[in-house]
């Protein structure tokens, strides 16, 4: 009871706050000379075509007057117009609006602990952040209700509406406020959780700007709505600074909408192997401006972001496996069923044990198997191509296992008698008897003349 005490003497402090707020930005309008509130007999205003009972002209040289917002509202025929049981009814409005006001924000608060709990944050975050709007919002509610039951003037009735809109306004963008920070909830949900340093401070600076261009919206809003003031000039100067700054800056905006692009769409996270424009190294650092790259040679390379976001990138760390594909060259003198042997020989060896579990993957739903096949017939040798998937991509466990496989495949061969070929070149001198065999058989091939 006492925080429900509480919070209604802050509600109609702040109601009262908002009320001299606007009688500040209203308290002085200027009135010219001579042209006064004058009452004919019976209290009615004189006519604007009407003249002042004086034969004084007016001094040219005077200045206008001015009259307090007080005076131009009647304040005065205002209380006495209005009845107890209509001042009754303002204030049962205003407090019917408090207590549905804590009600409501109460319910919003339990609900979205309960979302939170379930591990649903965003969702919780939409409830509880509407909790204090909607508190205000039926707070001017009850006002704008308490107010239509009294009798004002015109102006007074203008003054009174233009505050609850101005209430109302609060509330809505205060919400919109808040969902910035449902915002930042899914935006981090979308990229995950990386150790990228960038997300620790672009997603500050989003949310930030976020919030500024609603305060800005809503000012300009208020301003234009509640206050009748002319925004088309101030919004063309902004326009007008807007592109100089952008002129200026180009290329570093360049850069942090290409940071915004990285941290989206995660081309790459730190730690990962890329090749980009040459280069070929782990990912240290992504900043607003460039990324940091460490090359496989040990220097760091600052590649520009906005390079990044327009260019193909090789991310070599995102691979499933490694490839490997091996040409097996043995000599051309090689007999067929020594050909066939070696095949065999191969598809036995990645079959063996402590050589074949690493590389028989099933990426999704797909097996990959290894492939053996007698595949050309080279310059200076025959070929049979090796083709396996390595997985997982580990590099330094995948140079071990080639280099089991190559000593396994050395020492086979070695037993079964098959040579290896490398690169040779065959002459044939002018008497060689090989050679003028083969010229004896094209002769007998040639037509007698």
């Amino acid at each position: 009871m006492q925080r429900l005490t509480r919070l209604s003497a802050f509600a109609v402090l702040a109601v009262l706050a908002v009320l001299a707020a606007l009688v500040a930005a209203f308290a002085v309008s200027p009135v010219a000379h001579g042209q006064t509130e004058a009452l004919e007999e019976g209290g009615a205003p004189l006519a604007a075509d009407a003249q002042p009972a004086t034969d004084i002209p007016p001094n040219e040289n005077e200045r206008p007057q001015f009259t307090s917002l007080f005076d131009r509202l009647n304040i005065a025929a205002f209380w006495q117009t209005n009845t107890l049981d209509q001042w009754g009814l303002l204030l049962g409005g205003v407090l019917a609006g408090i207590v549905a006001g804590r009600v409501a924000s109460v319910v919003l608060r339990r609900l979205g602990k309960r979302l939170e709990d379930h591990r649903w944050k965003s969702r919780a975050r939409l409830l509880t952040g509407l909790a204090g709007p909607a508190n205000l919002a039926l707070i001017g509610a009850g006002l704008a209700f308490g107010l239509a039951a009294l009798r004002m003037g015109p102006e007074l009735r203008e003054f009174a509406n233009r505050t609850i809109l101005l209430l109302l306004s609060i509330a809505v963008f205060w919400y919109m406020l808040n969902l910035v920070g449902v915002l930042d909830v899914v935006i981090r949900r979308m990229i995950g959780h990386g150790e990228s340093t960038l997300d620790e401070q672009l997603m500050p600076l989003i949310r930030k700007s976020l919030r500024v261009v609603v305060v800005v919206f809503a000012a300009m809003f208020v301003l234009q709505s509640v206050f009748d003031q002319n925004i088309g000039a101030w919004l063309a100067g902004l326009g007008i600074a807007g592109l100089a700054v952008s002129l200026a800056a180009q290329d570093s905006l360049k850069n942090i909408f290409g940071s915004v692009t990285i941290l989206l769409d995660r081309p790459f996270q730190i730690g990962e192997r890329i090749v980009f424009a040459g280069y070929d190294g782990m990912i240290e650092e992504i900043g607003f401006r460039s990324t940091k790259v460490r090359t496989l040679t040990g220097h760091q390379v600052n590649i520009p972001n906005s390079k990044i976001v327009s260019e193909s990138v090789e991310n070599i760390g995102r691979r499933p496996t490694i490839r490997r594909l091996m040409n097996v060259t043995i000599t051309y003198d090689t007999p067929r069923p020594k050909v066939e042997e070696a095949v065999e020989i191969l598809r036995r060896l990645l079959e063996e044990a402590g050589i074949r579990e690493p590389i028989h993957p099933t990426i999704g739903e797909s097996e990959l198997p290894p492939r053996v096949y007698f595949s050309d017939f080279n310059a200076d040798s025959l070929n049979i191509l090796v083709l396996y998937w390595y997985a997982p991509p580990a590099y330094w466990d995948f140079m071990e296992h080639a280099e089991r496989l190559n000593l396994r495949i050395f020492e086979e061969f070695e037993k079964a008698g098959i040579e290896f070929a490398f690169p040779t070149q065959t002459l044939y001198v002018a008497g060689d008897p090989k050679r003028r065999l083969v010229l004896n058989m094209l002769s007998r091939d040639l037509p007698s003349s």
